[in-house]
């Protein structure tokens, strides 16, 4: 179309009350070069607000300049007009390519299966008492200190600032490692270390703040996959220059202080989302934000017995993190996420344990100045290849979860708790380094089951509070252990003693899963238990009444008009979440 000449714009060129519509039309199809003038020839026919008629009202368009459109209309921005989504949707894949690569880059630390074996060296000359009883349970104790503070601090200051912190910490772990020579300078080395460890929360929300929600399996599974490449590159890595570049273990550590100064200038780089998941949960853009799970929890001001509470209690009640707290214990009554959420806090309890004095106890059965002859980074290497192949079969296996997930449980719990007895009595190092390898893959075939358990019943945000509180309770466990068994100021342990404890925290832990397997079956086969559909295994008590109400009325369903509501409450269509109090007070039926 032909647009008018800067002698034509004037508000005689169209009728005073021209239609808005074509108004609109030609305020968003105009070219970028007389764009201003569009909006000077406009402005004139734009009246205040307070002067339109009830369905008339101002919407932001591009730049800060309004359009008058009927209300309840939504408009998307002009500015989508002129990007595209193509231009969008390429932006967001480079910016999470260039976090997956960041996620390798700080997994290479060459040097970090070689820490122990460095620090019991005539280069350090520390003794296994004080690496076992006085610098290791340091780690369990600052982790506690650190995890709920840096877990607020990642979603306030939006994911960003915290990945810089765990740059800056690597780097100071690193130093102190090099050049600290007390006890003291060790326990501080620990302590950043619990920062890097607490900081790794804030990577997967980080990259999935970068993406829209319908790529976020494929990208937790890029991100996934960048970080277990990382660390297997690093212990091969650290692992050729030992064995065959005759590289020492001092500048092995130099090499991982490079890799981690240029994953720390990485950090620098990366983008700062504008939202996050609790605290910067900013009001969706028209066309270009999705809402967030918790604005669906009680949305608006809510019933008039709501504001008759006082303004303290009502904002109290409000609150976010109260409101999330009241539908977890809602959430917690369905049997299958108290079963996993257990076995989530004891048995990431009894792996840490193992992890953290595994290659202590490696040192002691096999002590030899020479640094060819330690392969910690093989055996590191091949326990995170095996970890990654069990969490990828984890997810074929397919079984009544709801029905058989004690016994499984308590099958791989025994078969951890033998493994650790054969650690506790062995004095073959190869046979070490095959339990450890085994160990650390039962488990993480177990990880993607329980963190499908527990996700697939609940909200993205209530999901998060979970898993949160979950490594809360397993750390403060960790905690409670350590310094009743390896702490000098509890019973003080050798690394063999300790070993023979977490056999017996394994096998009570087998015990009490395989009893209550056993019992839960008994109740089957007596037809105490009935047995749920795999579509229900997790469903609460809402549902499975929905779902009869469906199944009898099966027959009605094609005589309801297209317009007629759905069966099941629009509230109950999500994951388990925003539930009424009614519904949280209804009996659960057990699994």
């Amino acid at each position: 179309m032909a647009y008018p000449t800067a002698g034509a714009l004037s508000p005689a060129c169209l009728p005073r009350r021209c239609d808005q519509r074509l108004r609109l039309r030609l305020f968003l199809g105009q070219r970028r070069g007389c764009r201003a003038l569009w909006v000077l020839w406009c402005a004139p026919w734009r009246e205040h607000p307070a002067q339109q008629g009830p369905g008339l009202r101002y919407q932001e368009a591009m730049g800060g300049l309004d359009s008058m459109v009927p209300s309840g209309q939504v408009v998307e921005k002009p500015v989508a007009l002129e990007a595209g989504p193509g231009r969008e949707l390429k932006s967001q894949w480079f910016l999470a390519s260039f976090l997956c690569f960041y996620g390798f880059v700080t997994q290479m630390r060459p040097g970090e299966s070689f820490i122990t074996p460095y620090l019991l060296s005539p280069d350090k000359n520390f003794t296994q008492k004080q690496i076992t009883n006085e610098i290791t349970p340091v780690l369990s104790y600052s982790y506690m200190a650190v995890l709920v503070p840096i877990f607020l601090l990642t979603d306030y200051l939006r994911y960003k600032p915290v990945l810089v912190l765990q740059g800056l910490s690597y780097v100071s772990v690193w130093l102190l490692l090099l050049l600290g020579t007390t006890v003291l300078h060790m326990q501080f080395l620990e302590f950043f270390y619990s920062i890097t460890m607490a900081a790794r929360i804030a990577y997967a929300p980080y990259i999935f703040s970068l993406v829209q929600p319908v790529h976020y399996q494929r990208m937790a599974g890029y991100s996934r996959a960048s970080v277990l490449l990382g660390v297997f590159s690093s212990s091969v890595l650290g692992q050729l220059l030992v064995t065959v570049g005759g590289v020492d273990f001092t500048n092995l550590n130099y090499i991982s202080l490079g890799f981690l100064v240029f994953s720390l200038l990485l950090a620098l780089f990366l983008k700062r989302p504008k939202r996050s998941l609790f605290f910067n949960r900013s009001e969706p853009v028209r066309g270009a934000a999705w809402p967030s799970e918790v604005d669906h929890m009680h949305p608006g001001p809510g019933p008039p017995s709501r504001r008759k509470l006082g303004p303290l209690r009502a904002a109290w009640r409000d609150c976010v993190l109260v409101r999330m707290l009241r539908e977890l214990g809602t959430s917690l009554q369905v049997p299958q996420l108290r079963l996993w959420s257990l076995w989530w806090v004891f048995n990431s309890t009894g792996y840490y344990l193992i992890t953290y004095y595994a290659h202590i106890l490696w040192a002691v059965v096999h002590f030899t100045p020479d640094s060819k002859a330690v392969y910690n980074g093989a055996v590191d290497a091949a326990a995170t290849l095996l970890s990654a192949l069990t969490s990828f079969a984890a997810g074929f296996v397919e079984i009544r979860w709801a029905l058989w997930a004690k016994l499984v449980i308590g099958v791989v719990t025994a078969v951890q708790a033998g493994l650790v007895f054969l650690l506790s009595s062995t004095s073959n190092i190869w046979l070490c380094y095959a339990a450890i390898v085994l160990f650390r893959g039962f488990y993480q075939f177990l990880v993607p089951i329980a963190t499908f358990q527990i996700a697939s019943s609940l909200s993205k945000e209530l999901c998060a509070l979970v898993f949160g509180i979950n490594t809360l309770l397993a750390t403060i466990l960790n905690t409670i252990i350590t310094l009743i068994v390896s702490d000098k100021r509890g019973l003080g342990l050798s690394v063999h003693s300790q070993f023979l404890v977490y056999f017996v925290y394994f096998l009570v832990l087998s015990v009490a899963y395989l009893g209550a397997a056993l019992r839960s079956l008994w109740h089957f086969q007596r037809g105490r238990h009935q047995s749920l559909p795999v579509s229900q295994e997790l469903g609460s008590p809402l549902e499975k009444k929905a779902t009869q109400a469906l199944s009898i009325q099966d027959g009605d369903l094609h005589s309801l008009p297209p317009e007629a509501p759905p069966l099941i409450p629009k509230d109950r269509t999500q994951p388990l979440g925003p539930a009424s109090r009614e519904q949280s007070q209804q009996p659960e039926a057990e699994a």
